[in-house]
């Protein structure tokens, strides 16, 4: 319970701060999070992130099914 408190209350700064600071320096966040999502050294990173997640997945699948 105490963790949700804490999310909460830093949900509810974020969000003062976030109306406090305007559209015009919201557009810039947003344009600078697409333009490091787009660098090609980030998307190769994600695709290895991705690629290991499916691998976990299906082992722990395989796992589930063996002891069923």
């Amino acid at each position: 319970m105490g963790k949700l408190v804490w999310f909460a209350a830093g949900a509810a700064v974020g969000f003062v701060f976030g109306t406090r600071a305007g559209r015009q320096t919201y557009d810039e966040l947003v344009a600078t999070t697409r333009k490091v999502m787009e660098h090609p050294t980030v998307q190769e990173a994600a695709g290895l992130v991705q690629a290991q997640a499916a691998k976990l997945y299906d082992e722990g699948l395989r796992k589930l099914n063996q002891q069923a």
